[in-house]
């Protein structure tokens, strides 16, 4: 007989299974069907999943039942299928693993961020009829997991403890903030849980290892309870139609002990993790003795970048200029394009704010205008959070500030219509310069129940655009006149074969892209051999710049970005700065990078991390006085 989890978790530490869900897409199952229903239509599958993570070295198994809810399952005309969904789901697991294995009955949050329509009444009904399925099936606990408000968890605990004595754990989605999105501090809402009764608080999804991290070291006072810790694996890029995740199993390994020694007893993965993830985990604690953590002392707290930057700083801008006239947005000068065949060019990017206040972007912006440089780009909703709409943010540049807007264009939002209606829009404000990119998918980011457009890919977005200027419409009818864009296309420059990406990047030059921005380089040999397989092309590339702001940040996004990978030199510069000290390493670096791209690419883009829009001024004010130095 195994000890209650309880009691195990006092003794050791227990390694959690993986995904389930981005793991059958992976198998290719589509998208778009219910996998809970797989439980009883291909149990055999769920079976074979939850043994590979059980031979993995997972310990904690869920079912596969996040989702099977009244609410989730009616989608699917499943209305009637609740309760043998569910018991299917501890059935399953429990066959699949050793009796060693606690099966824990997995309850995924309804609202999912957003849905306040659904009141507390319908709540209560619908989290009552899928705990008491698990519970009667025989599962060994409850784990409430990817809430994002507190009310919801709290409502959700009750009821599972009205049904049951069974262990329960309770995870939140959070990003690096240390608070729920109902405004709770992280502190307040694990107290307030285990005030209710749960057993083990902790964080699933939305965050890769290093977002829970900071989550973990954010929190403030006296947890009191084991910490189960299940990370995405990174963020998932959608290549080619399908979803990949970049974090690897050994960098899964590399944090599982950080999370050990920050008191975390669970410790397992979410979306994009697969058996290798869960086997370096269970290999990486194999022998490690947890440590009684000190919960009387407060936890050093890791300011976050976003949150050290003062509004109301201003950076000192130099009186160097660049040598030609700078491009602000004017149809009496220049187009990006043109511009840089003459002389070096910068192209700054701004990240639109998260809520209604847009003072810090705007004294961003007249910062980067009043240090000459030539375009302010704008991601649209980039990571699939939601943002400020660029297109907005771009005609209030031109009127406030004067400086040249260049907004993102991503497939993932918008379908054939909206996408030609955001471009007349566009064309109407006189904003012709754009970057059409795929976007991160809408399941990854702020609100994961939206849906992923992607009528088009980046390819055929910018013949689509192209297609506007010769005054036809997306439909193939005549518009009654011709629109002017200056059409972009992204390149990442930072994968094994470069061949093949420059192959791939002829076809969008081929589809009408204009120019190219790359994403952000940190090797000068990459740099020197990019500019060497790209000389044939017919339109500039603007190579990505992007200072690291801290040993962290360096770590996330070599680990947990896709497209960016950092060398084993910057990565060994940056381990252990942060704060002030980081950032001056991080602009030093990037100073250096420039160095060796200032000669072999007239066009620079600098993305400006966390809104530290000081760095991305230094590093413009740089551009400028090197090349004066080099012209005399």
């Amino acid at each position: 007989m195994k000890p209650d989890l309880r009691e195990a978790l006092g003794a050791r530490i227990l390694t959690g299974d993986g995904a389930m869900g981005t793991y059958l897409y992976g198998m290719g199952f589509p998208v778009g069907v219910s996998y809970e229903e797989f439980n009883v239509l291909r149990p055999e599958v769920i079976a074979d999943v939850h043994r590979r993570y059980y031979e993995a070295g997972a310990r904690v198994i869920e079912t596969n039942t996040f989702s099977a809810n009244l609410a989730s399952l009616s989608n699917y005309g499943l209305d009637n299928e609740v309760e043998a969904i569910n018991r299917a789901g501890v059935q399953i697991a429990r066959a699949a693993v050793g009796s060693d294995a606690y099966v824990v009955g997995a309850v995924g949050s309804i609202r999912a961020g957003k849905r306040k329509n659904i009141g507390t009444k319908q709540l209560e009904h619908l989290f009552s009829q899928q705990i008491d399925a698990l519970l009667s099936a025989g599962a060994d606990g409850i784990l409430l997991e990817t809430f994002y408000d507190l009310e919801e968890a709290l409502l959700a605990l009750r009821i599972a403890r009205k049904l049951s004595d069974v262990p329960v754990l309770c995870q939140f989605a959070v990003e690096k903030e240390a608070v729920t999105q109902d405004g709770q501090p992280l502190a307040t809402a694990f107290d307030r849980l285990r005030q209710e009764g749960a057993d083990v608080v902790g964080f699933n999804c939305r965050s890769g290892p290093n977002g829970i991290l900071r989550a973990i070291d954010s929190i403030v006072g006296d947890v009191e309870l084991p910490l189960s810790v299940y990370p995405n694996a990174g963020i998932p890029d959608y290549v080619d139609g399908k979803y990949k995740f970049s974090a690897t199993p050994e960098y899964f390994a590399e944090s599982a002990r950080k999370f050990a020694d920050r008191g975390a007893r669970i410790i397992g993965g979410c979306c994009g993790t697969t058996p290798e993830h869960i086997a370096a985990i269970a290999k990486s604690l194999d022998g490690y003795t947890p440590q009684p953590v000190e919960f009387d002392a407060a936890p050093q707290v890791v300011q976050q970048e976003q949150i050290v930057v003062q509004p109301a700083a201003k950076p000192e801008v130099s009186t160097v200029k660049a040598a030609a006239p700078i491009g602000g947005g004017s149809q009496d000068e220049p187009n990006i394009v043109e511009l840089v065949k003459q002389r070096h060019t910068v192209i700054v990017e701004l990240d639109p704010p998260r809520d209604l206040n847009i003072q810090k972007f705007m004294d961003g912006a007249k910062a980067l205008k009043a240090c000459h440089a030539d375009a302010v780009t704008m991601a649209d909703n980039s990571l699939a959070v939601t943002r400020m709409s660029n297109i907005a943010l771009a005609s209030l540049l031109q009127q406030r500030v004067g400086i040249r807007p260049l907004v993102h264009i991503a497939c993932r939002d918008r379908n054939l219509i909206g996408t030609q209606s955001h471009m007349m829009g566009l064309d109407a404000l006189g904003i012709d310069h754009v970057l059409a990119v795929t976007g991160d998918p809408a399941r990854f980011g702020d609100l994961p129940d939206s849906s992923s457009v992607y009528d088009l890919t980046s390819f055929e977005m910018i013949r689509m655009i192209k297609q506007l200027n010769e005054g036809v419409a997306f439909s193939g009818k005549p518009l009654k006149q011709k629109a002017n864009f200056i059409t972009g296309a992204a390149f990442n420059p930072n994968v094994k074969y470069l061949d093949k990406a420059i192959a791939r990047l002829e076809k969008k030059i081929d589809s009408g892209a204009d120019y190219i921005m790359t994403q952000p380089v940190y090797d000068k040999d990459l740099i020197v051999r990019m500019a060497e397989a790209t000389k044939h092309l017919s339109v500039p590339i603007f190579i990505g710049i992007m200072p690291l702001a801290s040993g962290r940040n360096a770590e996330y996004l070599h680990n947990e970005v896709p497209g960016i990978q950092l060398s084993d030199d910057v990565r060994k510069r940056m381990a252990g700065l942060e704060g002030e000290e980081g950032r001056a390493e991080g602009v030093k670096i990037a100073e250096e990078l420039l160095d060796t791209a200032l000669e072999h690419f007239k066009g620079i883009y600098l993305i400006t991390p966390f809104m530290f829009y000081d760095m991305t001024v230094k590093l413009t004010e740089y551009v400028w006085q090197k090349t004066r130095e080099k012209t005399g």
